[in-house]
This record gives C-alpha cells, sequence and structure tokens, in this order.
C-alpha cells in the first residue's frame, strides 16, 4: 500500500501520447515509461492535466493507467489523476484505475459548484473513505477557482488514506501555513515547476513536476540541492531551465511539449481536442532550447 513515506523525490507529470484518432499510442507511452525508469524517477502521475484528462474517453484513461502501471512493475508508484468534477464519477474512475494497477489517486478539489470549506472537507473524507486507494489531494485553484483552507488541510492531513497532496496554488504565503499544520505522516508535493525550490526549501517532500518528463535528471538535482539545503545552487540550477519553462508553458501545457518528445524517442505529437499543437516557431525554439539542456546534462550529470 502507498504510504506517505514513498512520496519523495521527483514525480513527472506525463502527458498521454495519442494517435490522430484519439486513441492512446501505446507504443510512445510505453517509451516514455521506459526512458523514465532509466533516468531513476521517484513516481509517475499520468492522468492529470498534462494528461489532457478531460479530452480522453474512460476507456482510454483506463487503458493509459494500465499501460503506465504494466511498464512501472512495482519500481515506481504510479499516482493517476481523478479530475473528474462529480463524486460518483470521480469514485468510479478511482475504483478503475485501481483495477487497472495504480498505486494510489491524485483526486482533485471538486469545481464549478463552488462548494464551501465545509463541503471540500467531507467530500475528501468521504472520498478518503471509500477509496480503494490511498489518495493525494490536489489543490490548484487557477483552474478550479477552489483554494482550500489551509485550516482544512490540516484536518484533512490528519485521514489515514490522504496521504499527501500536490500543491499548485502559487500563494507562498497558503503553502507556507500550510505545510506548518499538516500531520507529519502527510506527503506535501510541489506542484509548480516555477516554485520547486522554494517549495521543497519551505517544506515539500518532492514535487510533481511536468517539465521532469523532459529533463528528469536537471529535477532530481534540483531536488537533491534543495533538500540538502542548498537552496542558492538549487535556485541557480533552477534559474538556467527558466527558458525552457517559459517555452513549455507559452501555450497550453503539454502541446509545446509534445512537440519536441521526439528528442526523448517518444514520438507523439498529437492533442485532444479542444487543444491544438504548438506553433511552429514556439516547438522550433523549444526544441533549442531541449537540446541544449539534454547535452548539457548527460555530460555533467
Amino acid at each position: 500500500m502507498l504510504s506517505a513515506q514513498q512520496l519523495r523525490g521527483v514525480f513527472p507529470a506525463i502527458p498521454t501520447p495519442v494517435n490522430p484518432d484519439d486513441s492512446i499510442n501505446a507504443e510512445a507511452a510505453r517509451a516514455l515509461m521506459r526512458y523514465l525508469l532509466k533516468q531513476g524517477v521517484d513516481g509517475v502521475v499520468p492522468l492529470g492535466g498534462t494528461g489532457e484528462y478531460g479530452a480522453l474517453s474512460r476507456a482510454e484513461r483506463i487503458r493509459m493507467a494500465g499501460i503506465t502501471a504494466q511498464e512501472a512493475a512495482g519500481q515506481i508508484p504510479v499516482i493517476a489523476g481523478v479530475l473528474d468534477p462529480g463524486y460518483h464519477d470521480a469514485m468510479q474512475a478511482g475504483k478503475d484505475f485501481a483495477a487497472a494497477g495504480a498505486d494510489g489517486l491524485l483526486v482533485l478539489t471538486p469545481y464549478y459548484t463552488n462548494p464551501t470549506q465545509g463541503g471540500i472537507r467531507d467530500y475528501f473524507l468521504r472520498y478518503a473513505d471509500e477509496s480503494p486507494l490511498p489518495i493525494l489531494i490536489y489543490e490548484i485553484p487557477y483552474r478550479t477557482r477552489i483554494a482550500i483552507a489551509p485550516e482544512v488541510l490540516h484536518e484533512l492531513s490528519k485521514h489515514e488514506r490522504i496521504i499527501g497532496m500536490k500543491a499548485c496554488n502559487t500563494d507562498m504565503w497558503h503553502f507556507l501555513r500550510t505545510v506548518a499544520g499538516v500531520d507529519e505522516s502527510f506527503a506535501v508535493l510541489s506542484g509548480e515547476d516555477t516554485l520547486f525550490p522554494l517549495h521543497v526549501a519551505a517544506g515539500a517532500r518532492g514535487g510533481i513536476v511536468v517539465t521532469a518528463t523532459l529533463l528528469p535528471t536537471a529535477w532530481k538535482k534540483i531536488y537533491e540541492l534543495a533538500r540538502e539545503g542548498r537552496t542558492q545552487d538549487a535556485l541557480a540550477l533552477h534559474r538556467s531551465l527558466i527558458p525552457l519553462m517559459n517555452m513549455a508553458f507559452a501555450e497550453t501545457n503539454p502541446g509545446p511539449m509534445k512537440s519536441v518528445m521526439d528528442l526523448i524517442d517518444v514520438h507523439a505529437p498529437d492533442m485532444l481536442a479542444p487543444l491544438v499543437q504548438a506553433d511552429p516557431a514556439l516547438s522550433a525554439n523549444l526544441r533549442v532550447e531541449l537540446e541544449k539542456q539534454l547535452a548539457l546534462f548527460e555530460r555533467k550529470l
């Protein structure tokens, strides 16, 4: 059973490789997993926003969870995203992903209905009680328009089956207050590539990092430096990735990233509606930057 103790290090949020007919490109998905395993990542998170959860059919989501789990083969945890807005669909997704081999679930804050803080608390407590797998809370208020109060997160962190969270709240004061009061058994993971070393320095035990799909070695080094208290060194290395991050997020993720993944031998640039492939000029510039960074880290680390 997945525990908070395993929620340490770098967990790439992985895209879903697809074919032109919107089906999973299984060969590319397996190639991506082989690459990440070879690079020594600490876990993977399929089927989040980066995985285009909302655009996939339910059957293809389950298939992606299964492919990821098969390739992981117990070597690293697979934490599948659950991004449904309604409780019953979210619970069914969790059961399906558990049956497909996932180790944990990343459950999104319920959105659109604008719940109260009490409603959010009750939602996660009920989900944790009924879930077939341990869960992580996924807080991303710039997508859901709902932030979870630190005091509610403190309460939820005491539930034995709520083992952590992906913190995508860019408000550092909110982050600091959250970390200050969560249970020792609860792992706060950074969900922001742009704030990752600061989050680790402030108490995150690792992170769910989008561009770690492309450069896992670089992000592992940033994590190690920050964890060792070498914050300035971690920030300096992180600063060198700002051009890549700027381009990777210049259009809606994962469009730019998918357009250059052939550089890591994953050939699947197609996107799912309503997202489209990245602008060719942006993709070309990102390709140059990624080639430079891959060469740098392959040589030095």
